[in-house]
């Protein structure tokens, strides 16, 4: 990382872009090995990239079951990508440069904030190691949790190893599992009613998602809410109301259809705040997915797409983005020149590049979507289900992406590797030149709407 730290034509998003790359391509090559997969001979090329890239990029989407066709050597490297993924790969490296005792300049941490979304240089270091003692905390107390439920039924080391597993999967919102010893792709079916699987599941996955520089806010202000950043303010009401209205929405609609008429009120309490959560972007589900109705296949495509908060584990175009273009929305309704939010102006630049991402993003979610539903010659809401899911880096399926042919595979990569990355990222990272507009074109009205 030094190295392309003093490398001065390389910019930030390039550094990222080239940061997340590289330790997708070692992780393909682990993965390839013959004592990565289970059985003779060692995973192909396409199985292990497509692998390495969900998990590196927090997705969740597999072509094989995690539990049954990777070894135990192979489900820790996938372990160590999910973790890389989540943390980010700058901060990882940023960390393994303080802890060699060498100094930290000026280009790492202007490269660190934009990683991790920090608004400034100023505390970048500090906040590192924040993010890294919290992370180690969390998960380890979301392992320690599962653990009541695990080893009595998986034994001792494996419920341990079962129980950390899903902790840091949960935590990172990846959305990987090792339930397919029961039944292959059946994620946490096996648990729809149980209390403690869903209520630790759901906090690990929401906690991670709302971002590092949230938990800083809630560290130093504690339940003084009035001394938060407005940033987060938006992630904390966004991220209640987009759990309650849709959890609202399962509990009275989708679960209350003939096909579910076996589950109990608890179950249905619970599998309606686990799907609303879990679309933000975590990639498990504790029922079949592909029963839900159309309607709801929508929503949950639509809460895919909105995701998490910004320097999170969690991916889609942000809450933040979400709250910015719904501010402007109002603004231009009354009529104002600017949007508000919380008692503060939004400046126009940053609603520009809200409407940006929202471009970005939907120009991919539909451009795969319609590349599968072509490719696989079927119908055209699944295949936008598995391409909001990429994109978004959620990782919930109705379990067409083991089938899918070879191009299909290939383009849920790269969304995947897009999103996680952040389109505008792959944007500045091409276009990283600065020119210099000394001059204007005329201006000129256009009717809009």
């Amino acid at each position: 990382m030094s190295i392309i730290y003093k490398n001065k034509r390389l910019s930030s998003s390039r550094v990222i872009l080239l940061g997340f790359f590289g330790v997708i391509v070692l992780g393909t090559v682990l993965l390839m090995l013959p004592c990565s997969k289970a059985g003779a001979g060692g995973a192909s090329f396409l199985d292990a990239l497509f692998t390495a890239t969900s998990a590196v990029c927090v997705t969740g989407l597999i072509t094989n079951d995690t539990a049954t066709y990777w070894t135990g050597f192979g489900q820790a490297v996938i372990l160590c990508l999910i973790q890389i993924g989540g943390l980010g790969v700058i901060t990882i490296a940023v960390f393994i440069t303080k802890l060699s005792g060498r100094k930290i300049g000026l280009m790492q941490r202007s490269i660190m904030q934009e990683s991790i979304a920090a608004p400034q240089m100023g505390g970048i270091v500090r906040m590192t190691g924040f993010i890294l003692k919290t992370v180690a905390v969390i998960e380890l107390a979301g392992a320690a949790a599962f653990l009541p439920v695990m080893i009595p039924q998986f034994g001792v080391l494996k419920g341990i190893w079962y129980s950390l597993f899903h902790s840091i999967s949960a935590f990172c919102n990846a959305g990987f599992d090792l339930m397919g010893v029961r039944t292959q792709y059946s994620s946490l079916t096996f648990y729809t009613g149980n209390v403690l699987v869903n209520v630790v599941a759901m906090a690990l996955i929401v906690v991670g998602g709302i971002g590092f520089l949230t938990w800083d806010d809630v560290k130093r202000n504690r339940l003084h809410l009035r001394r938060y950043r407005m940033q987060s303010k938006v992630v904390l009401a966004v991220t209640c109301a987009l759990i309650v209205l849709p959890a609202v929405y399962f509990y009275f609609r989708e679960f209350s259809m003939p096909v579910w008429e076996g589950m109990t009120v608890k179950e249905r309490v619970l599998a309606s705040f686990f799907q609303s959560v879990t679309t933000r972007t975590a990639g498990f589900n504790t029922v079949d997915l592909a029963s839900l109705t159309e309607s709801g296949q929508m929503i949950m495509i639509l809460l895919m797409l909105i995701g998490g908060s910004p320097g999170s584990t969690a991916g889609g175009m942000k809450v933040t983005t979400f709250a910015v273009l719904f501010a402007t929305a109002i603004a231009v309704f009354k009529r104002r020149p600017n949007a508000h939010i919380f008692g503060r102006r939004i400046p126009n630049d940053t609603a520009h590049y809200a409407a940006t991402v929202l471009v970005l993003y939907m120009s991919l979610f539909l451009a795969g979507g319609i590349f599968i539903s072509c490719a696989e010659n079927m119908a055209i809401l699944p295949a936008l289900f598995e391409a909001g899911s990429a994109i978004a880096t959620v990782g919930v399926t109705l379990g067409i992406t083991p089938g899918l042919c070879a191009a299909s595979k290939v383009v849920l990569i790269i969304l995947m590797f897009l999103g996680r990355v952040g389109g505008m990222t792959i944007v500045y990272a091409a276009l990283s030149a600065k020119h210099p507009y000394v001059s204007e074109f005329p201006q000129e009205k256009i009717m809009v709407g």
